[in-house]
């Protein structure tokens, strides 16, 4: 077999080389190279539907890799500085389910923050694992949850000795990391795996001066976001592991639920974007930081505005801070963050991240530009001189801490009754409610429905929060346990 160098496109130049073979296709996807479909073609473009094909035998197949693909998957390992790396289709999803069901069976407990992605929950809920919550520690100001100290964690594990793993945020959606370095050699130290849920923190691995990476950090597995910052595709990712870790039975676990039609359009992105980052990196996620930083600077100048950094770190509750991640807080302007998302969007034209009951996220990465970032600046300028207001009133606090009464999978499977949410104060919940993004459940099936979450819920649904995770599309109504 030939011997590739991080120069190379092993599934990219396999695609190339096929589509101008000028195979004929009796074969999927049925547009065949979009003739069948010209809407289609016209709308992504000849070479993009072309490349738009099924595993072929020169295109190895993403189940069973044997030649391009697991060259790629060797390439990514090394860049990542990783044993094994596995690509994924389906999204962080898949990755974050992928290592919790790699290292942990029904009944197994699994340390993990509170403030995980909906994910990891669903990761339990499939099979049969029981989560030991560590609380985050809460920035009261901003009403944002942080990260894990370290006694916490000590004294979880001494609780949990029969824990098989604990999972570390690396960072959180807000640029928040907890002390990854220590985890893991307490963890170790324990026989614990640990696992880093790094959807938002590919840059960790190839920029300066920015938090360790949880390969760097002694890891033994973690998920990665290629598509957030990493310039992939969306819906592509990857699953990285150490050698303390079984990677063919990760990958038997993977292929439990991954798709077996791998989109070539993914997986090239994937091969595509490794080999950027491993050239480019360094000076792209310097540009993007010498942005955010510059954006944070301005935006503080405003009175009203607080864009957060470094100055949260305390070594603590925010070990260390993802200076990349422009997160502001609006509440002291009279408006919540969703409220400022929207005005931004609809009368400015600026789709930010996301926006919550009292901060908005804008993500900055290489393809940004300094026009784009004066924009942002003049709007926000613009939005509190016409719109702020009093702020008495408005919710002060994004994270609550659950009361736990009974384990995800048999609180989703018990046999549950449709409420109005309104009248559920002290039952059981049977699914999820969470604001989307971030993803980070309000309430997870197992946990007691409290007047606080159902202020919470009521409020962020009335400041236009898009909500998701209830089986009824109104979020009106919640199915709780009998």
């Amino acid at each position: 077999m030939l011997s590739f160098t991080q120069e190379d496109l092993p599934i990219f130049d396999a695609l190339e080389k096929q589509r101008l073979e000028r195979l004929v296709h009796f074969d999927v996807p049925g547009h065949k190279g979009g003739r069948g479909n010209k809407e289609l073609k016209q709308c992504l473009g000849e070479t993009c539907v072309k490349l738009d094909v099924n595993s072929m035998k020169p295109l190895d197949n993403l189940c069973h890799p044997s030649s391009v693909i697991k060259e790629a998957q060797k390439l990514a390992a090394e860049a990542f500085g990783a044993d094994e790396a596995f690509f994924i289709v389906n999204g962080t999803t898949a990755a974050v389910q992928g290592m919790i069901m790699s290292v942990c069976k029904a009944g197994d407990k699994v340390i993990m923050p509170r403030n995980v992605h909906r994910s990891a929950i669903n990761a339990l809920v499939i099979n049969g694992a029981i989560p030991v919550y560590i609380n985050p520690g809460i920035n009261k100001h901003l009403g944002i949850p942080l990260g894990m100290t370290m006694e916490d964690v000590e004294r979880t594990i001494l609780e949990n000795p029969d824990a098989k793993a604990i999972l570390v945020n690396n960072p959180t959606y807000y640029g928040i990391c907890s002390n990854i370095v220590e985890i893991v050699k307490l963890a170790h130290k324990h026989g614990m795996l640990v696992l880093a849920d790094e959807a938002h923190g590919t840059h960790f691995y190839f920029g300066e001066n920015l938090p360790i990476s949880a390969m760097a950090a002694g890891a033994d597995m973690s998920a990665v976001s290629m598509h957030k910052t990493g310039g992939s595709l969306t819906q592509s990712s990857l699953l990285l592991t150490k050698n303390t870790v079984n990677a063919d039975y990760v990958r038997q676990i993977i292929n439990l639920t991954q798709t077996t039609s791998a989109s070539y359009l993914l997986l090239s992105s994937l091969d595509i974007a490794r080999k950027n980052l491993v050239k480019n990196g360094k000076e792209m996620f310097a540009r993007m930081l010498q942005m955010a930083d510059y954006a944070r600077e301005e935006i503080n100048r405003m009175e009203g505005y607080y864009a957060f950094g470094e100055e949260l770190v305390d070594r603590n509750l925010t070990f260390d801070f993802d200076q990349t991640k422009l997160s502001i807080h609006t509440r002291d302007i009279g408006l919540a963050g969703i409220e400022v998302y929207d005005i931004l969007r609809d009368d400015y034209g600026i789709q930010i991240e996301f926006g919550d009951i009292g901060n908005i996220l804008a993500i900055i990465s290489a393809g940004d530009r300094n026009l784009e970032i004066e924009r942002l600046i003049a709007a926000l300028s613009e939005i509190k001189r016409i719109y702020k207001r009093d702020k008495a009133g408005l919710f002060d606090h994004e994270y609550i801490n659950p009361k736990i009464v009974m384990g995800p999978q048999e609180a989703f499977y018990a046999e549950k009754e449709s409420l109005l949410l309104n009248d559920c104060s002290g039952r059981i919940c049977g699914e999820f409610v969470m604001c989307y993004p971030p993803g980070i459940p309000i309430l997870a099936p197992g946990e007691k429905i409290t007047d606080d979450i159902l202020n919470y819920t009521n409020y962020a649904k009335e400041k236009g929060c898009f909500m998701t995770g209830t089986e009824d599309m109104n979020i009106e109504y919640i199915n709780v346990v009998k």
